[in-house]
């Protein structure tokens, strides 16, 4: 299973942290071998939990061509639909510019929530095919994500999905812990995307939202389903 190299930065503090709580134990007077195994075991513990945490396992995604898949793994947390007028105070509190979200602005909008435990997989994956444009990096509150008010208030990326058939917003939102947020794809110009390529990953306990025009999607999922980014069908084009 591929690991993604994120991971570096933090084994490192968890390295350095070992030293550190090393030398606390020593100068409480603990035996060195004792001191030693309790510092390395839990050095050992926090590098398994952070490979098992940026693991980026294999996915196969559906030949349905009419099929729109998750774009992260999780627990669908929340189904909402909003009229233009309110999804337009939605877009304006991120600081997007409308003249990016095409009929977004214009329709019905549909959001498909996914809330992200610690322990699921946190690489995201394209929902449909088309062109990815990055629309930028917004910074916002910490609030658990968990909490329905993090979708517009949080820190997060957005990103515009485009094709022929729909449009498609994600947003990749973050809360309190660790709060960094990546796109992999080009940040400047227009990406050509396949339904389940990898385009990022949030770290530590995260919440994906997919906006679609209402009328494009037959919603195929209720609140609390679970779901893998790249293989579960959420929808399909109607």
């Amino acid at each position: 299973m591929r690991i993604r190299k994120e991971i570096v930065p933090f084994v490192i503090v968890a390295l350095l942290g070992w030293f550190v709580f090393f030398g606390v134990l020593k100068s409480l007077s603990v035996p060195i071998a004792l001191a030693f195994g309790i510092a390395f075991g839990l050095f050992v513990v926090s590098t398994v939990y952070l490979l098992w945490f940026f693991r980026d396992p294999p996915r196969t995604p559906p030949t349905d061509e009419k099929a729109i898949l998750a774009a992260a793994d999780g627990t669908i947390a929340a189904i909402k639909t909003f009229d233009p007028d309110a999804f337009g105070s939605i877009s304006m509190l991120a600081g997007l510019n409308p003249e990016d979200l095409g009929r977004l602005r214009t329709e019905n909008v549909l959001r498909v929530s996914v809330f992200l435990s610690l322990f699921d997989v946190h690489v995201n994956r394209v929902p449909i095919h088309g062109e990815s444009q990055f629309l930028g990096y917004f910074p916002g509150k910490h609030l658990f994500t968990f909490e329905e008010k993090s979708s517009d208030l949080n820190q997060h990326n957005s990103i515009v999905i485009k094709n022929e058939k729909t449009v498609c917003l994600v947003n990749q939102i973050v809360g309190p812990v660790c709060r960094r947020v990546v796109y992999w794809l080009d940040p400047v110009n227009p990406t050509n995307v396949k339904a389940g390529d990898d385009f990022g990953m949030m770290k530590f306990g995260s919440r994906l939202d997919m906006y679609f025009p209402a009328d494009d999607i037959e919603l195929l999922v209720s609140e609390g389903d679970k779901v893998r980014a790249g293989e579960s069908i959420i929808g399909r084009y109607r």
